[in-house]
Formats: C-alpha cells, structure tokens, sequence
C-alpha cells in the first residue's frame, strides 16, 4: 500500500488524520521516504507539536503518509517506499512531495492530513489528485519534530478534499481557527506567469469570473524567484543531507545526484544573494496584496504528468510554487474545472502573511461559486 509508510487506523470518532511521515508521531519512526534515515530511525519520543495539536482535538491518526525520498522531489515517485496511485488517473504522478497524504485524502482513507511544503509540496500533490491545500505562513506553526530539509523554507499545513476539511485541519493545528468571509469589495490579483498551458490559465480564469472583479498585476520578481528558492533550498538542504552521501547504496540515483547538486550550490556561496532577492520578492507582493484580496495564478502550468525519468520533468512541476515559500507567504490550492479534460486545473491563491483566515474565507467562496 504505497500511499502509507505506516498504517495505524487508530480508533475512534475524532477526524482520521494522516501524518506525512517527515513529522513524528510518538511510538513511530520518522523516516522521511528515505532508506539512509529509516535504517536509523528509533521511534519517536513525543508527537510533533502539531501532532500533539490535533491528538487534542480528537483527531486520530490514520497512519505515517508516503512522501518522495528526503522531501526532495515533487512528483512523488519513490523508488524505495513506491509511489501512490493517482486516483484521478493511475498513469499519473500524483505529486509530492507530500504524495500519500494527498492520495490518502483523495481516496477517503484519511477526512484530513498533514503535509511540509518546501517549494510546493502540499499545493502541487493538491492539484495532481483535484483535492484542497494550505501552505501556512512561514513561522506560523511550529517546526519543532518535523524532518528539515530548509528551515527558511519549511512549512506544515493541512490538506483536505474540499475547503473545509483544510479549515478542519487547520483547527486541528490551531484551535479555534476560524475563515473570515470573502469580502468582495476587493479585486483579486491575476499574475500572469509564461509557460502556462493556455487551457489551464482559461480554467482559472473562469474560475475567477465567478468570483468577482479580477485585476491583471505583473511580476518583476516572480519568476527569478523560482531560482532564489533553489539556492535556499539547496544550502540549507545539503547541510542537513551532506552526509547521507557517505552511503550511496541507501539513496536512489535521483537523490544522491541532487544531494550533490546542492553542495556544488551551497559552495558557490550565493545564499547571501538569494536572500537579498528573497526580500526583494516579499516587498513587491506585499505592495500588490494591500490593494487585493490574494494574488492568484495557477499551481501547475499542465496537469498530473505521467512519471518520467527526466530531473528536469519533477522540478517544473515546482515551477510556480518554491516562489511563494522564498515571500513567506500563505497558499491556497483549489482545484477548478479543465474542459475536455478528465482531470482538473488548480488555481492557487497567495494571501497576505498570517492572512490564512482570510483565504480560506476566499477560497469557500470560490469552491461555492463553482459548485
């Protein structure tokens, strides 16, 4: 069952709720999706913060969810714990890295689950599988038990199928969070990025139209910034995994190649400039949040693509996403109707920091006005 690395089907009548299993749970290994880790792995002495969290409100634990090896791909291909179906379509990624979470939402096997989003991991298994996403606020929940790969980057947030099974799970995280209604006096922003299908940027903005008034805004930033994250990524990542390279024959090919890349990244001592740009990027999207409800662009610029041997196929899926962790800022991702297509487009919806109230209020009013 590749959608988990541990089942555990706890009982009771609390929420089912599957835990990415690069956050701990106590009594269970952490062991990131990858071999080099689990061989070492002791179970967990205490739940994550946001473990303990939901455990609180009732929630019950459903099983440690697959993932792609180390968080570090996003297509959800894992060599050594399988990859999950796509029930969408089987012949499709289902995306990562928070890939069982995502499928075990998808399937009904979980009413809520967990995942980290480093340059996308939450929104883009989201739109691969048609559920709902939250990338939280960078600094807004806890980090304390959860595996690192950036501690710049990183975010925990919930997945859910629809609007409120994201605002359940976010509850879950912080109790008595509650949406603040879509207040439609404000235009939403539409960031037009190149490289978009042109069928999905017409699926999002229809989507849109339905909603209300939509303002055209450009980026000067926005697509270096896919660059900026990767040096983050990359510095930060090969500090914390430089030395998994010691054992090659526990690492897929994939994995130890990035690893490698990331140290030839962080050698050439550009993380000073990336987060110059990365306060550059915030700056700008600030200015054009404080004169709209979010920015919207889509999550992917096609749909689930079939898996692929090519590193290049697995990092353009995090072409419109890293961006929104390199700001900080919080991400809404909806799926949205895609004529002629069996699967659905994905419209991704940027708020201001701490805004997640706000853009789950957004994002029900969207949900409602395509229902």
């Amino acid at each position: 069952m590749p959608t988990w690395i541990i089942k555990t089907d706890a009982p009771g009548d609390g929420p089912r709720l599957a835990v990415k299993d690069a956050i701990d749970v106590a009594g269970l290994p952490t062991t990131a999706g990858c071999r080099a880790i689990a061989d070492r792995a002791e179970p967990a002495a205490a739940d994550a913060p946001v473990v303990a969290s939901a455990r609180a409100q009732g929630a019950r634990i459903a099983g440690k969810a697959n993932l792609n090896e180390l968080c570090m791909a996003a297509d959800g291909v894992n060599p050594w714990s399988g990859m999950p179906v796509n029930p969408l379509d089987p012949a499709r990624v289902p995306g990562g890295s928070s890939s069982g979470s995502a499928v075990a939402v998808a399937t009904g096997e979980a009413d809520v689950a967990f995942g980290t989003d480093t340059s996308g991991s939450i929104r883009i298994p989201a739109a691969c599988c048609g559920i709902a996403g939250l990338k939280t606020t960078n600094g807004r929940v806890s980090l304390e038990g959860v595996h690192p790969l950036s501690e710049t980057l990183d975010v925990v947030g919930p997945m859910g199928r629809d609007v409120a099974a994201v605002v359940l799970g976010m509850g879950l995280i912080e109790p008595g969070f509650t949406p603040v209604p879509y207040d439609a006096s404000l235009p939403v922003a539409r960031l037009r990025v190149p490289g978009v299908d042109p069928a999905i940027d017409a699926a999002v903005d229809d989507a849109l139209r339905r909603l209300g008034p939509v303002t055209d805004v450009t980026s000067a930033q926005y697509e270096e910034a896919a660059t900026v994250n990767g040096v983050i990524v990359s510095a930060e990542g090969w500090r914390h995994n430089g030395r998994l390279l010691d054992d090659p024959s526990k690492l897929s090919g994939r994995i130890h190649r990035r690893i490698q890349q990331m140290g030839d990244v962080a050698q050439a001592g550009m993380l000073d400039w990336a987060l110059r740009a990365r306060e550059e990027l915030r700056a700008e999207l600030d200015a054009i949040l404080a004169r709209h409800a979010a920015i919207a662009l889509p999550v992917l610029t096609c749909v689930a693509p079939e898996p692929g041997e090519a590193d290049e196929a697995d990092l353009e899926l995090t072409t419109l996403t890293g961006q929104v962790n390199v700001a900080g800022l919080p991400a809404f991702a909806l799926p949205v109707p895609l004529p002629g297509s069996h699967l659905p487009a994905s419209v991704q919806l940027i708020g201001p920091a701490g805004g997640e109230e706000r853009l789950c209020g957004l994002a029900a009013a969207l949900e409602a006005a395509l229902s």
